[in-house]
């Protein structure tokens, strides 16, 4: 089940992060400010997906849910709650749920804070980039880096091995990644208004 509901958020996410980009960039060469209202709702849709997918693998990780290839690689039924919740972001397809969470509440908190302004010009040049960077990460997500990828629990498997050894022992672990990343991906709003 975790695999079908996270997969299909990160599809819908893919999809509302194309449908996006191309709706900002029709509505804005073409002046439909009923099209460019639209980037509105997309953006939540983003957001909205963003979050599903996250809580989906927090919810598999604390389950245990071995099924998961991904589960299987960084978890541990012996690793401590705090430690677990931050498995998710120790290896490269869990970093990449955490990156498109981050671009998904950034692009809707964008929406919002400029709901006012939705049919300028400037706003839907800035909203079809935020977009398209969306759309990228959501495409690695979908396809080559997939964490919801699902297969049989192997013969003799007992447990996983836990979170990367770097991130077992310390607090800060919790802490550390998402506010690196509230950095990282903060500075895509200003570049898209830049760009």
């Amino acid at each position: 089940m975790n695999q079908l509901v996270g997969f299909g958020a990160l599809t819908i996410g893919f999809t509302a992060s194309v449908c996006g980009f191309i709706g900002s960039i029709y509505g804005v060469v073409t002046s439909r400010k009923s099209v460019m209202r639209l980037m509105y709702q997309w953006s939540f849709l983003v957001a909205a997906a963003a979050v599903v997918a996250f809580v989906v693998m927090e919810i598999a990780l604390f389950q245990r849910d071995f099924t998961l290839d991904y589960v299987r690689t960084v978890g541990s039924s012996t690793t401590p709650a705090l430690f677990n919740f931050a498995a998710l972001w120790s290896s490269l397809e869990g970093s990449l749920l955490l990156w498109i969470l981050m671009i998904g509440i950034f692009m809707a908190l964008t929406a919002l804070k400029y709901r006012s302004r939705r049919t300028d010009p400037v706003f839907g040049w800035a909203m079809a980039i935020m977009f398209l960077v969306s759309a990228f990460f959501f495409a690695l997500v979908v396809g080559p880096a997939n964490p919801f990828v699902s297969s049989p629990i192997p013969e003799g498997f007992v447990d996983g091995a836990g979170p990367n050894p770097l991130l077992q022992n310390h607090i800060l672990v919790a802490f550390h990644p998402p506010f690196l990343y509230i950095g990282y991906v903060g500075f895509t709003v200003p570049f898209a208004f830049g760009i």
